[in-house]
């Protein structure tokens, strides 16, 4: 038979707990909102005509963090597709997707990454379905981004931090 603890000596254990440790890393979403969009069909309605060829597209993305307090912070997905075909720009669309995280409980280390790979791991699948929907409402198929390896790009990042460093 299991010995049940008194209320006493569970508030107690509680309390030596709370007392022992450090708060527990963790992260938060209080908002996440589209900050800036664009969808350009410069050349239509030519640029719907059908092609032989699929177009060339050229896909950029960049993650940029803003520090709003110690906890809380700003991060901004901009995700930039373009699509010519030869010379003629069939679309370019630009979407700056932001979030406000607050982090609580990390060493700095851990903080940096957090801020990097995670909060943009969590805004992507949002921005993606927006530049899916612009492409498709713009008469165009969907464009489906990729999935991104935002721990790749954060070590691309460091690494060119480091090489500007070592140069400067």
């Amino acid at each position: 038979m299991a010995k049940k603890e008194t209320p006493k000596k569970a508030d107690a254990a509680k309390t030596e707990a709370k007392e022992g440790s450090e708060v527990a890393p963790a992260m938060n979403i209080l908002a996440q909102y589209v900050k800036d969009f664009s969808f350009e069909n410069p050349n239509a309605p030519g640029s719907l005509r059908p092609r032989d060829k699929a177009p060339e597209i050229n896909i950029n993305i960049n993650v940029n963090p803003n520090a709003m307090s110690e906890t809380d912070f700003e991060v901004e997905l901009k995700l930039d597709a373009k699509a010519t075909d030869g010379d003629e720009i069939l679309f370019n669309v630009e979407l700056v997707y932001a979030g406000i995280f607050r982090f609580t409980g990390m060493p700095q280390e851990m903080l940096q990454m957090a801020v990097l790979i995670e909060a943009p791991r969590l805004l992507f699948p949002f921005a993606r379905q927006i530049m899916a929907d612009a492409t498709r409402n713009g008469s165009f198929p969907p464009l489906m981004i990729d999935p991104v390896d935002f721990a790749q790009l954060f070590q691309q990042r460091m690494a060119q931090q480091q090489e500007t460093e070592g140069t400067a």
